[in-house]
């Protein structure tokens, strides 16, 4: 069993809208390019992968992803969860055994972290999750066969998703891993990742 790696991405100009106090918009835009291009560059060299797919409606993302040697898909709906639902139904169309959710936005994920992930899903049926470091968030969602609960991403869905596979008689696995967990979302992960922005700004 080998999961597609999914990578939904929000346009690059209104990305990491909360580092704004800390980051101007082109500095932002390109912090999001640099977090999309190494996460693509860590998943598309993994062999316990059968390929990487990016769902996004930026045009600047889906470029970087074809250049990546991911799969770029034109994202149809306007939330994140309706977009991974979109990528998932499209993957599944084609014969895809698992899906593996990340967002792009994880500077520490390592090969490693991925093929934990795909070692804990098995036997199938599965979903496994790895939590945000704040254990509020889902860093990582793996489903085998794809589809099995919705995607519920936002505050809180760490717990959200544990709840919809408790419901629909799921098993659900928890992959905990530093690296995987950290990721940059407000100015104090930023000055974490990235000691040397002064204290002052933000």
């Amino acid at each position: 069993m080998k999961p597609w790696a999914v990578v939904p991405v929000k346009s690059l100009r209104q990305a990491k809208s909360r580092l704004a106090p800390v980051l101007t918009p082109n500095q932002r835009a390109t912090l999001g390019r640099a977090l999309l291009a190494r996460t693509l560059d860590v998943l598309t060299a993994q062999p316990v992968l059968a390929g990487v797919l990016v769902v996004s409606a930026d045009p600047t993302a889906l470029d970087l992803a074809k250049a990546k040697g991911a799969v770029a898909l034109m994202e149809i709906e306007v939330s994140l969860n309706a977009a991974l639902a979109q990528a998932t139904a499209w993957l599944a169309e084609r014969g895809a055994e698992a899906t593996l959710v990340l967002p792009a936005d994880l500077p520490l994920l390592s090969g490693e972290d991925v093929a934990g992930l795909v070692a804990l899903a098995k036997p199938a049926p599965v979903v496994v999750l790895a939590p945000d470091r704040r254990e509020q968030g889902t860093n990582a969602l793996l489903s085998a066969p794809p589809g099995l609960i919705p995607y519920a991403f936002g505050v809180g869905s760490f717990a959200r998703h544990q709840e919809l596979c408790q419901a629909r008689g799921v098993p659900c696995r928890l992959y905990r891993s530093p690296g995987l967990a950290f990721d940059v979302d407000v100015p104090e992960d930023l000055r974490e990742w990235l000691p040397s922005l002064p204290p002052g700004e933000g």
